[in-house]
């Protein structure tokens, strides 16, 4: 059982920081041309493929580690590796949720305006990337330690 679900635990974390990445892959694809429909479509994919991976990546990230942490016998609050991964993930959920997601909407929403204003858009979007930054990295620390597993 502990396998398996490390298994469904890891295949989250790749679906959730694979879509991450593509995410701010394709929008900078998208910016580079400063063509607001393209920009639109790039950032309208973004918010869907959160729905469609972020979000279920997350819920199976967090029930499968709470799981296999469980029958692992890792005591979650007592095992530093655990404790400091769910911090930078906490971390990384805040700033999404806070920052990121309300960003990709604006940029959305700018993006869609009948008078495309390119350099308040690329203001914004220098934002969203920043925000986006801490989103990603933190879960990349948290993998780091979740694999070397240091003692601390």
């Amino acid at each position: 059982m502990y396998l398996a679900l490390k298994l469904i635990h890891v295949v989250a974390v790749v679906l959730f920081l694979g879509n991450i990445i593509t995410g701010l892959f394709w929008h900078a694809h998208a910016a580079r041309t400063k063509d607001a429909k393209l920009l639109a479509h790039a950032m309208s994919g973004v918010i869907r493929s959160d729905r469609l991976f972020t979000v279920p990546a997350v819920i199976a990230i967090v029930a499968s580690g709470f799981v296999a942490a469980y029958y692992g016998g890792y005591p979650l609050l007592r095992t530093g590796w655990i404790f400091w991964s769910l911090v930078l993930f906490s971390v990384s959920g805040l700033s999404f949720m806070f920052r990121v997601a309300p960003l990709q909407r604006q940029l959305l929403g700018l993006a869609q305006a009948s008078i495309f204003e390119h350099e308040k858009y690329r203001r914004l979007a220098i934002r969203w990337e920043l925000w986006g930054a801490i989103a990603l990295l933190t879960p990349l620390a948290a993998l780091t330690l979740m694999i070397l597993k240091p003692g601390i």
